[in-house]
């Protein structure tokens, strides 16, 4: 599997250690790791539109990160919620 350049400051030798560690973790482990990215991922999320809609309940910072990861149509036919200010 090709692998493309990393546009950080990371060295090579220390992308190619990096690489060798995720080839060696099994399914399992892969798993938990992406899980726990996801889960770091939205609650950085969540930091971010508690910043930008400090009156927010909760439920509805909830519905505007679901509107952000799976898009609005798919939130206002599930949930019957449209963002109120379309952001």
């Amino acid at each position: 599997m090709a692998r493309t350049p990393s546009p950080t400051d990371t060295t090579p030798d220390v992308d190619a250690m990096r690489f060798e560690r995720y080839a060696a973790m099994s399914p399992a482990e892969k798993a938990v790791r992406v899980v726990e990215l996801t889960r770091a991922a939205c609650l950085l999320a969540l930091s971010g539109l508690r910043a930008r809609h400090p009156g927010a309940q909760e439920q509805e910072l909830l519905l505007r990160l679901a509107a952000l990861r799976l898009g609005a149509d798919a939130v206002s036919r599930a949930y019957g919620w449209r963002v109120p200010d379309g952001a």
